[in-house]
């Protein structure tokens, strides 16, 4: 590995670390941010700090992850959780409207919605996987109807790898007047994401920053469509969400005519200069480049699991269902625990997720480390 890695990302120097579905580790950048933020507070309290003349940038390049049109559709949310759920609190709903979602959701992208049925009256919807572990596209399709107001889907399923065709799932759902709302969580930062391919396709996105955009917990983003802005309503009303915020005392209800609308109060600015560091030396690598290096690791990752009797679970046939995210199994699946702790003490971290083994390499991950995780898996027998 290059001496630029190390520097970098210097959790290399004491782990073999491949669990970016679960919690990363912050890049140098991104830490450097965060000691700066800490140092500049302790020693002035914010003057001259120009914290916030950097918010707008860091939606810039919020925007440019995900091709949003700019960074004025983007809110800064502490987790994937509460973008989620101001689009179930934000929007109305009647008995009898439908939500679509999977029946195996990370559960961020569920109980919002069950808690509509439980307000409402509202009808959840469950598209179950196909026996091979795949969503099929075709299934979320039938399972909508006229009275279909949101389809809310992960992007990449968490338990397999899964990674779903958004495009055909916004024509169906445009088509009978719901919306769609993604859960990019595992697939912002890894995964090219485009939220407005050939015009308006997502509607609404969240994603927090602490997996594949290695940035820390409690920061993450919120892409609402301008179009549908003035339709979503702040499930917080503050401060800011206001035009005239500064002015604190000339009182004026009166929200922001875009994203900022649904940022109710004061900023996580460490959180925010931490990802925007890290979202910039994402961009600067380029997603395409990160995602063919990805493919790659986990090609040679495949490859070794299926020499050594493992059965892998995450789809490989087509390109457009895979993510960064392996799963795979032993034959006795009661060994997985062992196995996971195992390579552990060996300085090699994976995760355990739906009863399978779970590998998710990024880009600075390398081969050799992909040869030790592979050369320390008991072989099947």
């Amino acid at each position: 590995m290059s001496n630029q890695a190390n520097i970098d990302f210097p959790i290399l120097s004491r782990l073999d670390f491949f669990n970016h579905a679960g919690v990363a580790p912050i890049s140098a950048a991104g830490g450097k941010a965060l000691r700066d933020y800490a140092d500049q507070s302790e020693r002035q309290a914010y003057v001259d700090s120009g914290w916030y003349q950097h918010i707008d940038e860091v939606r810039r390049l919020a925007a440019e992850l995900i091709h949003a049109p700019n960074g004025r559709e983007i809110a800064f949310v502490p987790n994937t959780t509460s973008g989620l759920a101001m689009v179930a609190n934000g929007l109305e709903f009647h008995s009898g409207d439908q939500i679509v979602i999977t029946s195996v959701e990370y559960p961020a992208n569920r109980y919002p919605w069950e808690d509509l049925v439980k307000r409402f009256g509202v009808e959840l919807v469950e598209v179950a996987p196909r026996g091979d572990g795949r969503i099929g596209v075709e299934d979320v399709i039938e399972a909508m109807t006229d009275r279909t107001r949101v389809v809310s889907v992960s992007h990449v399923q968490y338990g397999s790898g899964f990674r779903i065709e958004l495009r055909p799932l916004a024509d169906m759902v445009h088509r009978v007047g719901g919306y769609l709302c993604v859960d990019a969580i595992q697939s912002a930062g890894v995964v090219p994401v485009d939220v407005s391919r050939d015009g308006a396709d997502i509607d609404f996105l969240s994603a927090d920053g602490h997996k594949w955009m290695l940035g820390p917990e409690g920061c993450g983003l919120f892409y609402c469509r301008k179009e549908l802005v003035d339709l979503l309503h702040p499930t917080v009303v503050g401060w800011m969400n206001m035009v005239n915020a500064n002015d604190y005392g000339n009182y004026c209800f009166e929200l922001l005519p875009d994203a900022r609308r649904f940022e109710p109060g004061s900023h996580n600015i460490p959180g925010i200069m931490s990802l925007g560091a890290s979202l910039r030396m994402l961009l600067d690598v380029g997603i395409e480049q990160i995602w063919s290096g990805v493919e790659a690791l986990n090609a040679q990752l495949c490859e070794g699991c299926t020499r050594r009797g493992y059965q892998v679970y995450s789809p490989r046939d087509h390109e457009r269902e895979r993510s960064g995210i392996v799963c795979f199994t032993h034959r006795d699946p009661s060994r997985h625990r062992a196995i996971m702790k195992d390579l552990e003490r060996r300085g090699i971290i994976i995760a355990l997720r739906e009863g399978r083994l779970r590998v998710s390499a990024h880009f600075y991950n390398t081969a050799d480390q992909i040869d030790r995780l592979l050369a320390s898996l008991p072989v099947c027998g």
